[in-house]
């Protein structure tokens, strides 16, 4: 299942770091499964990357407007 972006809005910035690291965790994972030709869900490998950048946008985003407040 895919993250939606405004439950993502409404982390702070050190879960969505946790968030990201878990996600980059399981794209490696994810790879090696291909690799070795032990990946069945292939579509998981597209959903995590996107959800990575997700997280990253709003990491972004949030900087952004905390540089723009100070």
């Amino acid at each position: 299942m895919a993250l939606d972006a405004k439950e993502l809005r409404e982390k702070t910035p050190d879960q969505l770091r946790d968030q990201l690291s878990s996600l980059k965790k399981e794209a490696f994972n994810l790879r090696f499964q291909k690799a070795t030709g032990q990946l069945e869900n292939t579509s998981r490998m597209e959903i995590v990357r996107r959800d990575a950048a997700r997280v990253k946008t709003i990491l972004n985003q949030k900087a952004a407007a905390a540089a723009g407040e100070a």
